[in-house]
This record gives C-alpha cells, sequence and structure tokens, in this order.
C-alpha cells in the first residue's frame, strides 16, 4: 500500500508526526506540492492520497488509476473534483467538524479586538506612550460593551452554533439567517430574512458553507442594509464577499470593521483591495489550525483511512 501526503507543512509544520499512517503502508510526506505536473508525479501508484490545498482536478484524476482515496486534511473539499472522481471510483473523505470550537474562538478574537482595542493600546504603551503620557489614562479609539449589542448569524451549523452560544454569554442580542431554520425548532436564538437581520446588527458573522446562493453574498446591495458602523466577520469563505464592496464600504465609513481569516484567493493578490482599506483585521487562514484542533485532525484522517480499508468507509462525500 502505497500513501502518499502532498502538501503535509500546514496541517503539520513539524509540531505532531504522521506516523500513524505507518501501520497502513509505505508513506511519503512533501510539504508542498505546487504545481499539476507535480501531484502527479508525486501521486503515482498510489492508493491513498492524503492533501489539504493542493488540488486534484479531472486531468490529474485520469492520470492516477492506482488511486482508491484522496483524503482531505479539511472540512471543505471544493479542490478536489468530486465528479471526475466519482466515475473513476475514487473515494473522497472530509473531517467535519474538528474546528469548531477553534474558529468560534477566532471569531471573537476579532469581535474583542474591535470592541477593546487591545492591540492598539499595548502597541502605545510599548511605544513608551504611557510613560510620557499626563493622565494615568488615556484611549486611542473608541471602546464598547459587547452586552446589549445583536449579533447577526448567517448560517447554524456547528460553528454558528457555537458562536451564538458565546455572544449570548456576553449578553448579546443573537439573530440568524439559515435555510432551514426549521432543523431547530428549540433553538435560543431569533431566525429572519436578511432584509429583516441587517439593519438591527451591531456585528454580523458568515457561517454559511460556499454555495451558489452565498457567493457574492455580501455585496454593496448587502452592505447597504446594513446597520451603519456594523462589524463583519468572515471565517467562512473568502467568495462570500465582493472584496472591493466591502473596501468601498469600509473607507466610506458605512461599515465600521471588518474581520477575516479568509480573502478570495490565498496567498491574496498584492492589490486585494482589503489589504489597503480601513479598520480591517486579517489573519492568513488559521481559525482552523490551534494544536488541539490539528491534533483532532490528523486522528480523524487516521479513522478515514482506517475505516476505507476495513471495507466500512466513512465521511466519503461523493459515495
Amino acid at each position: 500500500m502505497k500513501i502518499v501526503i502532498l502538501d503535509a507543512h500546514t496541517a503539520n509544520p513539524g509540531d505532531l508526526s504522521w506516523d500513524f499512517l505507518n501501520k497502513y503502508g509505505e508513506v511519503t510526506v512533501y510539504d508542498r506540492t505546487p504545481t499539476e505536473a507535480l501531484v502527479i508525479e508525486r501521486a503515482k501508484g498510489a492508493e491513498i492520497v492524503i492533501l489539504n490545498k493542493t488540488p486534484i482536478t479531472r486531468f490529474a484524476v485520469e492520470r492516477l488509476p492506482e488511486m482508491k482515496l484522496i483524503a482531505v486534511l479539511a472540512t471543505g473539499y471544493n479542490i478536489v473534483d468530486i465528479a471526475a472522481c466519482t466515475e473513476h471510483g475514487v473515494a473522497v473523505a472530509n473531517v467535519p467538524g474538528y474546528s469548531g470550537a477553534s474558529v468560534a474562538q477566532q471569531t471573537f478574537a476579532f469581535i474583542l479586538e474591535y470592541a477593546n482595542r487591545v492591540a492598539l493600546h499595548s502597541a502605545s504603551v510599548l511605544a513608551g506612550d504611557w510613560v510620557k503620557n499626563p493622565d494615568f489614562s488615556y484611549m486611542l479609539a473608541p471602546l464598547a460593551e459587547l452586552e446589549g449589542k445583536t449579533m447577526g448569524l448567517i448560517g447554524y451549523g456547528d460553528i454558528g452554533r457555537r458562536v451564538a452560544k458565546i455572544a449570548a454569554a456576553f449578553g448579546m442580542k443573537v439573530l440568524v439567517h439559515t435555510a432551514h431554520p426549521e432543523k431547530y425548532p428549540d433553538a435560543p436564538v431569533r431566525f429572519c430574512a436578511l432584509d429583516e437581520m441587517l439593519p438591527q446588527c451591531d456585528f454580523i458573522s458568515l457561517h454559511a458553507p460556499m454555495t451558489p446562493a452565498t457567493a457574492g453574498l455580501v455585496n454593496k446591495d448587502f452592505l447597504s442594509k446594513l446597520k451603519p458602523g456594523a462589524f463583519l466577520v468572515n471565517n467562512a469563505r473568502g467568495q462570500e464577499i465582493v472584496e472591493q464592496d466591502v473596501a468601498d464600504a469600509l473607507n466610506s465609513g458605512r461599515l465600521g470593521g471588518f474581520g477575516a481569516d479568509v480573502l478570495s484567493s490565498e496567498p491574496p493578490q498584492a492589490d486585494n483591495p482589503i489589504l489597503t482599506a480601513k479598520n480591517v483585521y486579517l489573519t492568513p487562514h488559521i481559525a482552523w489550525s490551534p494544536y488541539e484542533a490539528r491534533v483532532r485532525l490528523l486522528r480523524a484522517v487516521d479513522e478515514n483511512v482506517g475505516a476505507f480499508l476495513a471495507g466500512t468507509p466513512k465521511n466519503i462525500v461523493n459515495m
């Protein structure tokens, strides 16, 4: 049994081990596989291919006849041509739910940074401003309490529900827009249409999957309905916002701030308008990656591979 990991580095930059895979066969690990030609060269002859964000196209699938399982080191699997895999009998397994706590925590990292401006004030103090200040206290920007504010959530899956719970603990009112509110008859939130929700939100956070309906959801029209000065968080997918529209809303002051762990292309292009907009807080797609979450991720991949080889596959998204 030949097993190849095409892009090991982000999931395991060296603080974990791939040795758990040795019980299944011969394992070859590559930190990165940047081209399709290398994908085909390195995965040739492998029955199991493990990857995170390295694309597997139809062209590659058709040239890897020995491949039986693609184990994705993530919940999303849009980097794999699912139709081609299905046609060629290649199972694709993902890892749902491993990073829910981490992403919910990152959501509030953005919100609390905006509300309390910790980094701004810490940098000022460390630069010597407090030492030189005539007063015992000073503020460089307005601060805000979360209690009593309204949080709007788009999407109410595992992460959305976790964010709602944290928001409630801060004393926030929680409004939710989701495609299937009937699934949650006892939810301690209020479900409403976007047009009703947006004008009420002090904070709004995206937690919906990437679909044709959510692509470009946050656009000029969406932003025009949002409460002026609201803070927007995107830890879902970068393609769910129209970046130029968000940048324009930030620069005009219509949008009070924007925190995001994802952008439309990653790494971003240097001319991405979000990078130079006002009141932006960005992290490089790390919400999923605390140590504890990555331990769960690798454990789940172990289970996915083992179950597939035992003839009882789990988390298969295409069969």
